[in-house]
């Protein structure tokens, strides 16, 4: 085993070695007009079988300078830029520098004015709204995922914690053939699609559908990738199934089937598994193995994930689920398209919790110990869809409904105790609580778009609602006792059946008129109707009954609001070749009516609000890679009837709350901004951004204790408060011979003020936190990948008005990944990680290595793979986390998955109506 280790240590050595190179500059024009073409593709490529050599891209100025190295066989010189006719240029060898001069394109266009597309993609095109990638041009392993695949493509980065960024700006919708794939972040498909079956990726601003429908500019700073499916695959049946048993009673099994037919799709999948996963593979390697390992796509440190708003796993404990859905989408006629999915899950977890909180007070700190213990089960179901329907060319009409039902069971068996600063214990608890809760939710949108002959004008009309019922039935017993002054000690034993209406409506209508090329002007008009009723029933046990049905008054209550909003609005577009702007302002008029019944008492409360909005966004492009986002908007929320209305709420044996008439809404300002540059000649980008909310007026609790730390809540304003960030990155890609390096530094500041009221004193907590992070990531061919990162955390706040003056603390996390695919059908992976988390309480550890492993073998032609896989190998993972806020500072320890051994069997399927796509036009980058 050493010798393998020194093995890889002289090729890694190895991989900085000479290697002569020559240099290729040029100059590419537009022939009528003589003017440089910015962003064209310049590479190299095979004569004889067309494999793409390297790649490059044009400048502002129409220039590309690129090194080769030295080759012995002829190759094409190709320039490819859309709408324009391809160049190409022999070359018998590459065995010196060449200056290829001025190289003039000639548009291409036939008589319908459509541009013509002939020969071999380029790697990358650049057009004014879309970066395009052609897949065949990047080299990936036989059996990868659209994962893998993307994480090849120059701009495109994946971070620790698995969000997903294309030349730094945030993707949140992923789709296939333009559809969404179970859900339209697409995470299920970036994990278990081949990549061998993706014809292109397409990247592009997210719109809303009115902007889809009508080619607004987007609104968001978001970006969409589409995958697009190679037609000869587009037809076909895939899919796998895998079952595993391990050590300790852990057990996972997974199917993955998909049938695809041009425009009809069918996807089904299944999963249960009892190691906090969904069951099928998140990570080709390591699977759903989490933890101290740099996080997949959507799987956080704990375990648990979620898709598409649905959560697998607690957050906390350990999850045993089970969870099946389907997906299905299809052209029904030629002017109507069909997006249908279904998800059903439930999920068993189990947790034990160890909490120390330490509360700031003016006039002393006090701690609070707590130990619990917590089964929960839960199931879901979830029926999601999207009809388009295409009247004309102009018009089209979107129906999105979504329905969601949902049950969860919980019991709980709690205590704490508090101290004082002398140690001195002011109240004590134990709880044996119980509920079940249940909900129904529906939600709808529907959109309706008008476009005319003049360029830029078109109407549209939206309308959403969501109408959601919850109910929740309780069973609480429990027993508090206080040992300072003389309030007598609480005990409870109680049925509480809560219930929870909503019906929430808006609608709004805009109306676009071009005034010349550049400037449009917008009328708009938005209108929203929201109730809600929260009521809850309380009964005491009756020892003579022996039943809960003696009504306690004093924990009975019902709230009900009704918020109706007009918002009449106009707005200004500016667009120009290099920037658009988007200014829209109004008046916000606002009824908020709110009552309340309690001890047979109705108390209401009807306020009315004026405010003004501004919203404005936009961009300036100061070339195809260098741009800048700007979003600024002013913001308004509602406190809720129960923070306005002066009731009390005794449900908390050691915190009453109450209301309070005289609250100002929540105002404040929103910005954001970012620069970025990503220069695709060199494989390199940076770029920075910053953000915050600034608020003019904010809702805040007002705490106030007695002796035994018992809390009473109200609520206030206060102004002045803001959070804001700032960030900076910076990565670099490039590739010599067989060696393919990456190399990314990110720098991310948080800055925050907060307020509030504690024993009617104001205190203020200033925030500031500092997270560096660097990652390096070596590949070498198909062999090897040696990926180790390390981010540092500090997080400091110094207050006021307290006994406290600063709380700090940092953390360190090193991770290291290496996998081995040699030799041949064989995949060796190991995932070490190193968790250190400063000034802890006592009784919770500072620090952990979590080290997992695999080791899979592929054979009967790939179809058929046997993997083991050990978590945690040194069995020392832990959860224990603190967290400082403005009022405490909170150290907390729950259940985690310890060692275990899993053995499992995955079999793959594929069959398609087209041949395979050969893997030798692929190059790695």
């Amino acid at each position: 085993m050493p010798k393998f280790y020194y093995a890889l240590f002289a090729l890694f050595l190895c991989s900085f070695s000479y290697a002569q190179t020559f240099n290729f500059k040029g100059k590419v024009l537009d022939e009528k007009t003589n003017l440089p073409i910015e962003s064209a593709t310049v590479y190299l490529s095979n004569v004889k079988d067309s494999t793409v050599i390297d790649y490059t891209i044009t400048d502002k100025f129409g220039k590309f300078n690129f090194k080769i190295k030295k080759l012995d066989k002829p190759v094409y010189l190709k320039v490819s830029f859309v709408t324009y006719t391809d160049y190409k240029e022999e070359l018998k060898a590459i065995e010196a520098d060449k200056d290829f001069g001025t190289i003039i394109l000639k548009e291409a266009v036939n008589n319908l004015n459509e541009v013509v597309v002939k020969g071999q993609a380029p790697p990358i095109r650049i057009k004014k709204d879309t970066l395009e990638f052609n897949v065949s041009s990047f080299k990936v392993r036989p059996d990868a995922n659209v994962e893998t695949l993307l994480k090849q493509l120059p701009g495109v980065e994946i971070d620790a914690d698995g969000k997903i960024t294309v030349n730094g700006k945030e993707v949140n919708q992923i789709l296939v053939n333009g559809k969404p794939f179970f859900d339209k972040d697409g995470k299920v498909a970036l994990q278990n699609l081949p990549s061998d079956i993706i014809n292109k990726v397409q990247v592009t601003d997210t719109k809303t559908k009115k902007e889809e429908k009508t080619g607004a500019a987007a609104s968001s700073n978001s970006a969409s990738i589409n995958l697009t499916i190679d037609e000869k695959k587009n037809k076909g049946f895939f899919g796998k199934f895998m079952a595993g048993k391990g050590s300790d009673k852990r057990y996972e099994s997974s199917t993955l089937l998909n049938y695809f037919k041009n425009k009809t799709k069918v996807s089904v999948l299944a999963s249960s598994n009892n190691i906090n996963s969904i069951g099928f593979s998140m990570d080709e390697v390591f699977d759903n193995m989490g933890g101290g390992r740099n996080s997949n796509i959507w799987m956080q440190d704990n375990g648990t994930f979620s898709i598409n708003g649905r959560r697998y796993g607690s957050g906390s404990g350990i999850t045993k689920s089970n969870m099946v859905g389907i997906n299905y989408s299809d052209e029904w006629t030629k002017n109507t398209e069909t997006s249908l999915s279904y998800f059903y899950s439930d999920a068993n977890t189990k947790n034990t919790n160890r909490t120390s909180l330490i509360n700031f007070l003016p006039s002393g700190n006090f701690t609070t110990n707590s130990n619990s213990s917590s089964i929960e089960n839960r199931f879901t179901h979830n029926a999601s869809s999207v009809f388009e329907f295409k009247i004309d060319s102009t018009m089209s009409i979107v129906l999105e409904p979504n329905f969601t039902k949902s049950n969860t069971k919980n019991g709980n068996l709690s205590s704490q105790s508090s101290f004082d600063a002398t140690n001195a214990l002011l109240n004590e608890s134990t709880a044996d609580n119980s509920s079940e809760n249940e909900s129904n939710n529906f939600t709808n949108t529907l959109s309706f778009t008008k476009s005319f002959k003049k360029k830029g004008k078109y109407v549209s009309l939206v309308f959403e609602n969501e109408n959601g019922t919850t109910t929740d039935k309780n069973y609480v017993k429990s027993k508090t006792i206080f040992y300072q002054g003389s309030i007598p000690d609480d005990d409870r034993n109680q049925f509480n059946n809560s219930k929870n209406l909503s019906a929430n409506y808006r609608t709004e209508f805009e109306f676009t008129q071009p005034i010349t090329d550049s400037l449009q002007v917008k009328l708009g008009l938005e209108y929203k109707h929201n109730k809600n009723n929260n009521n809850r029933n309380s009964f005491d046990f009756d020892a003579t009954t022996q039943e809960y049905s003696s009504v306690n008054n004093l924990l009975t209550n019902e709230f009900n609001s009704v918020e109706r909003t007009f918002a009449p609005n106009t707005g200004l577009v500016f667009t120009r070749n290099k920037f658009n702007i988007d200014l829209n302002m109004g008046t916000t008029i606002i009824n908020f009516n709110n009552d309340a019944t309690y001890l047979n008492v109705n108390s209401g409360l009807n306020k009315n609000y004026v405010i003004p909005s501004l919203r404005a966004y936009g961009g300036y492009r100061f070339s195809k890679s260098k741009n800048i986002w700007f979003n600024y908007n002013y913001n308004y929320d509602l406190p809720s009837a129960k923070q306005l209305l002066p009731m009390e709420d005794l449900a908390n044996p050691l915190n009453t709350y109450v209301g309070n008439p005289n609250l100002d809404l929540n105002k404040y300002h929103n910005f954001y901004f970012s620069y970025r540059n990503f220069d695709y000649a060199t494989r390199s980008g940076y770029g920075t951004y910053m953000g915050g909310n600034f608020y003019n007026n904010q809702v805040v609790s007002s705490v106030s204790y007695d002796a035994n730390r018992k809390r009473t809540t109200t609520y206030d304003n206060v102004a002045g408060t803001y959070t804001s960030w700032f960030g900076v990155y910076w990565n670099k890609s490039f590739k010599k011979d067989a060696n393919k390096y990456r190399f990314e530094l990110r720098a991310n500041n948080n800055f925050g003020l907060s307020k509030g009221f504690t024993d009617n004193q104001l205190y203020s907590a200033k925030t500031y936190s500092f997270s560096p992070r660097a990652s390096f990531s070596y590949d070498y061919g198909e062999l090897l990948t040696i990926n180790p990162s390390y981010n540092y955390s500090y997080n400091t706040t110094s207050y006021t008005n307290y006994v406290v003056d600063k709380a700090s603390n940092f953390t360190h996390k090193f991770n290291l990944q290496v996998t081995s695919y040699w030799p041949k059908n064989w995949t060796f992976g190991n995932d070490f990680g190193y968790n250190y988390n400063s000034n802890i309480a006592d009784g919770f550890k500072k620090d952990f290595y979590l080290w997992n492993t695999s080791l899979s073998y592929s054979f009967f032609e790939k179809k058929l793979m046997a993997k083991v896989k050990v978590y945690d190998l040194l069995n020392q993972n832990q959860s224990a986390t603190r967290t400082i806020s403005a009022t405490s500072i909170r150290d907390e320890e729950n259940t985690v998955l310890k060692r275990y051994v899993m053995f499992s069997l995955t079999y793959k399927i594929e069959k398609f109506a087209g041949k395979e796509k050969k893997s030798g036009n692929r190059f790695m980058w």
